[in-house]
């Protein structure tokens, strides 16, 4: 195998430049890069992940670190941060760590939670870390600064850190809006249970943006048309079935907190004989993959973008490329996507 001074010497360059060339260094112009790039592939050089490591002081890996391992919308936003790390030249260990809900301690309630944030980095398994949905204490930022690993929160602020993080308050009194637009008044939510609110209020931050939306355009809020769910097509399903089921109340439309609870209202209406949108109008938030092929209004909060931005936000932190620290909370975009779910209201209610 070709050693480091063959390729120095082919690219009419230093050693040491050849190293910050193939280690991805922003202090290296972008046409010397190119050619040591060139003389390594034809010389047959690969850098040793080792030597690079000893050399750098990093291993040139970033922790990722999700709440759910099985949910389309958090794979979305793994695959964007993925596919810019990697081609940055980083390798991803990803982490599981469960969400805490309210009123429990970290420490107490979820060791692995611990034994991640403290032991693994104190350790320099990772050089720095993106936090998806996940609300730190205060000790673990302050563990995270002492040992200087760069952090990036997606989902929600995390004080000291650059983190990006969706109005999901607005995104809310979005997607109610829409739906008021087109003449709803008879509105029902499916969000997640208040009771297990975990890491950033995510339920109860949706909730208070559908009722703030209906106060707006002075609608009462009515609470027997609020129903828990869990964010899953099988939750979203279930907690339909009882809404439509129940004779006390007649939605001519639902506003589901999450594209997946959307699709289990529009399963569980159509077993019930419910024709959407002509009895009953649907709209989710996130952009799933199968809301096109339902035809599904929603708000698109564009996953993959969101872990794309995450990486490139760390990226910047460690390679030096912003000359400014980023801000502390950058806003994520969205928007509606009408479809085919929703539509003005018949003039009778079905019961």
């Amino acid at each position: 195998m070709a050693k480091i001074e063959k390729v120095a010497e082919l690219a009419g360059v230093s050693t040491a430049t050849v190293s910050r060339a193939l280690a991805g260094k922003s202090s290296v112009a972008a046409a010397t890069r190119r050619r040591v790039e060139e003389a390594a592939r034809e010389l047959g050089y690969v850098v040793s992940a080792s030597a690079s490591s000893l050399a750098s002081g990093r291993m040139r890996n970033v922790g990722v670190v999700l709440p759910f391992l099985g949910s389309w919308f958090y794979g979305s936003v793994l695959n964007g941060a993925h596919t810019t790390l990697e081609d940055a030249g980083y390798d991803i260990t990803l982490y599981h760590l469960d969400s805490v809900p309210q009123g429990q301690t970290a420490d107490e309630d979820n060791p692995r939670r611990k034994r991640l944030l403290e032991e693994f980095l104190l350790r320099g398994r990772v050089d720095a870390l993106i936090a998806v949905s996940l609300e730190l204490f205060d000790h673990e930022l302050e563990s995270l600064r002492s040992v200087g690993k760069p952090l990036v929160g997606l989902g929600g602020p995390l004080e000291g850190f650059p983190t990006l993080a969706l109005d999901d308050p607005a995104v809310a009194r979005l997607a109610t809006e829409h739906l008021i637009s087109l003449g709803h008044r008879r509105i029902a939510h499916i969000g997640g249970d208040l009771s297990l609110s975990v890491d950033f209020n995510l339920p109860a931050r949706r909730l208070d943006g559908y009722e703030q939306a209906l106060r707006h355009a002075g609608i009462e809020v009515d609470p027997g048309l609020i129903y828990p769910g869990d964010f899953t097509i099988s939750g979203g399903y279930k907690a339909a079935r009882q809404l439509l089921e129940d004779p006390t109340v007649h939605p001519t439309a639902i506003f589901a907190a999450s594209d997946e609870m959307a699709i289990g209202t529009v399963l569980a209406a159509r077993e019930l004989g419910r024709r959407i949108p002509e009895d009953l109008s649907v709209i989710g938030i996130d952009g799933h993959e199968l809301a096109q092929l339902l035809d599904l209004t929603t708000i698109e909060q564009f996953p993959v973008e969101q872990g794309r931005l995450a990486a490139q936000t760390l990226l910047g932190v460690l390679e030096d490329h912003q000359p400014t620290p980023p801000p502390e909370n950058t806003p994520l975009r969205y928007e509606v996507v009408a479809r085919a779910s929703t539509a003005a209201p018949s003039e009778t209610p079905l019961s």
